[in-house]
């Protein structure tokens, strides 16, 4: 039993050991994956003989298959999704689905944050009175935000602007009546750029902020909201 124990806890210690250089998507999936693997190697060696193998072909398992159901994309996200679409229309936020079941929004700085400056935006602070409406409707949900920076001025600049950007829009949210222990935020400063920092426009786009949303395999048996037929 203590080896397989020791394949389930390595399975899960490598899936998430590398979620520190990864970017936000990425380390979802990794997440599910460690979980995954860990639960599918202790099954894998409860349900027969076979041993360490069994336990192995368990984790393997498990890995794939928490990498897809750590999150679930529900008929709440799907309308939270759609929500926020309408809201933002026009506006340069994306608004989309990420590979790991989780609600994005790509958020430029043209619209969030003055060059070099963590308060909101007025024009920002609708689009986050929609977001927070959509926070409320759909209470299952997980909220990471996190700050980008172009590369000028360092990353002792950008490490704490990016931060601080982050922690003004959870703030912001916090105001409008979501819990801030729903929330968690993140400061990448200039490390995962969209666009080349040659020019200005490619600058601009790396200044942004991204907002997650996720709505974690346990709530899958929460109640749906009804759908029109």
């Amino acid at each position: 039993m203590r080896k397989q124990l020791t394949v389930s806890t390595l399975a899960a210690a490598i899936a998430l050991g590398g979620c520190a250089n990864m970017n936000e998507v990425q380390r979802g999936t990794a997440t599910g994956a460690g979980i995954g693997a860990g639960v599918g190697a202790v099954l894998g060696a409860a349900t027969g003989p076979g041993g360490g193998r069994r336990a192995a072909t368990g984790a393997a398992v498990g890995g794939a298959a928490g990498a897809v159901i750590g999150n679930i994309w529900s008929s709440r996200m799907e309308q939270q999704k759609r929500t926020m679409e309408q809201a933002t229309q026009g506006t340069g936020v994306e608004v989309t689905q990420t590979a790991d079941n989780r609600l994005k929004l790509d958020i430029p700085t043209d619209i969030s944050f003055d060059t070099n400056r963590a308060d909101i935006k007025p024009n920002f602070r609708p689009i986050l009175d929609k977001f927070a409406g959509t926070l409320a409707d759909n209470p299952y949900t997980k909220v990471t935000i996190v700050g980008h920076t172009d590369s000028t001025g360092g990353d002792t600049i950008n490490n704490p602007l990016s931060v601080n950007r982050a922690s003004s829009a959870r703030d912001y949210l916090a105001s409008r009546g979501v819990s801030p222990e729903r929330i968690s935020i993140d400061g990448r400063g200039s490390r995962e750029p969209v666009a080349s920092n040659d020019s200005a426009s490619s600058r601009a786009r790396n200044r942004r902020v991204e907002i997650f949303v996720a709505e974690q395999q346990t709530t899958a048996q929460a109640p749906q909201p009804m759908q029109q037929r």
